[in-house]
């Protein structure tokens, strides 16, 4: 079986798995990318893979690629295609001696610099003034959103006016798990009022010209250009950053993590603990504020 066919037969697993659209892609490329340097999967291919990706990716990105391959090596362990791990059948140089199934293993990241790239409470509230300053309402409404829900921007662009009206709107997990996302009341009336205005009465929220959801690339972008313009870091300032903001101020006012964890998806408590987890900035502060002797 050719190598196109594999990954073929890879996409369509995980689209009955539930995989969003970008995720299928992603995964599927960074499969592609690994057998275009190596004929087959082995330990010693799996090892150069990730040595190359280190040099040329970020931690994130890395482990973004690693969990593709990981998936796909599941993948053919599960359908049983190739007994020994390997790629293509007809490949050359397949290694045909091993039994044993390979794993890449992640990377790990000192967990303070992955914090440090979260935007800080006083930059949240300082981008939301200057949207507001600037009559700049569908972007101001956009932020806002994502740092009072915690949603992820793929579910950001399905809420709906009619989710505004309810104040909630049910989310379904990959898994199947139904997850409910709480709107503030505050903010639905405020919104609701402005899209009325608007002539805006159902409907998405965050739509382009034609009407369509707007696409998490072009949100990713947008807010690059809206932190420039507002002298925030570009670092912070990306969809994902406002659903941390969110887990961070929920914990500072309310410390309750099993709540969390079930607020923002969570399978894992453990997942959410990195919340409670102090970022550079923040240790700083600490130790100016409380460090007399």
């Amino acid at each position: 079986m050719e190598l196109q066919e594999y990954i073929q037969q890879f996409q369509e697993h995980l689209q009955k798995s539930g995989a969003s659209a970008n995720t299928v892609l992603s995964y599927s490329s960074a499969v592609r990318q690994f057998f275009s340097f190596y004929p087959s999967v082995s330990v010693d291919s799996l090892k150069a893979y990730r040595e190359w990706l280190l040099t040329q990716y970020r931690p994130s990105t890395v482990n973004a690629k690693i969990s593709a391959l990981n998936r796909y090596i599941l993948f053919l362990e599960q359908g049983k295609e190739c007994s020994n791990l390997q790629g293509p059948s007809s490949a050359p140089g397949s290694d045909t001696r091993s039994e044993k199934p390979c794993r890449l293993p992640a990377v790990r990241r000192q967990q303070r610099f992955y914090l440090d790239t979260i935007i800080s409470e006083a930059d949240y509230e300082h981008l939301k003034s200057c949207l507001l300053a600037d009559q700049d309402f569908k972007w101001y409404f956009l932020v806002h959103f994502l740092g009072s829900t915690g949603v992820r921007v793929g579910e950001l662009i399905k809420i709906k006016i009619e989710h505004l009206r309810m104040e909630y709107m049910d989310i379904c997990s990959k898994g199947g798990k139904i997850r409910r996302v709480y709107f503030p009341h505050s903010l639905c009336r405020k919104a609701l009022e402005w899209y009325s205005k608007e002539g805006i009465h159902s409907g998405f929220l965050f739509t382009n010209q034609n009407g369509s959801p707007l696409s998490p690339r072009w949100i990713n972008s947008h807010l690059k250009a809206l932190a420039l313009r507002y002298q925030i870091s570009p670092d912070t300032v990306y969809p994902h950053s406002f659903r941390h903001r969110f887990a961070k101020n929920f914990l500072k006012r309310f410390n309750d993590i099993a709540l969390l964890a079930d607020l923002l998806g969570h399978e894992s408590i453990e997942t959410t603990r990195i919340y409670l987890t102090k970022s550079t900035q923040e240790q700083r502060q600490i130790i100016d504020q409380i460090v007399t002797w």
